[in-house]
């Protein structure tokens, strides 16, 4: 077995610098844990707000459709159904045209917990615009969107 290379420690200094996938990381778990902060008094992780707003649809979207939407594969969306489901928060049903696909849809209950919800996103939302130092928050998400 050879001997590995050593890094010199200003190479990691350089990286913790200048990843911007590490920034990006850092930023979006502070992000997380700011909206945690603000839906836990509504029982709702940020992630759970995110999904289901992304089912506050005129017709009821199928699995792949939301997990293309929110970035992540049919498994860990279907992870992140079930305490929604418990909740009878999320309706997961077959599809009528395609037995094997499924369909979302937001209950009565996911609709008003989700009403509730957004006036404290919305505060919480203004408040992380209000921090960006640059004050363009329109630039910041075309930027982002441009890396994927």
């Amino acid at each position: 077995m050879s001997k590995p290379l050593d890094i010199a420690f200003a190479t990691t200094i350089l990286v913790r610098d200048t990843c911007l996938c590490l920034h990006v990381q850092r930023a979006a778990r502070a992000l997380a844990r700011r909206f945690d902060e603000a839906l836990r008094p509504l029982g709702l992780t940020n992630g759970q707000f995110s999904l289901l707003m992304s089912l506050n649809r005129p017709a009821a979207p199928s699995m792949g459709s939301v997990a293309s939407l929110l970035a992540m594969d049919r498994t860990t969306l279907t992870a992140a159904l079930k305490p929604l489901e418990r909740r009878g928060l999320v309706a997961v049903t077959s599809d009528p045209a395609d037995r094997r696909s499924r369909l979302l849809t937001l209950t009565d209950a996911g609709r008003t917990l989700l009403s509730s919800a957004f006036p404290v996103w919305e505060r919480t939302h203004a408040e992380v615009e209000r921090r960006l130092p640059a004050g363009d928050p329109h630039r910041l998400r075309a930027d982002l969107r441009a890396l994927c």
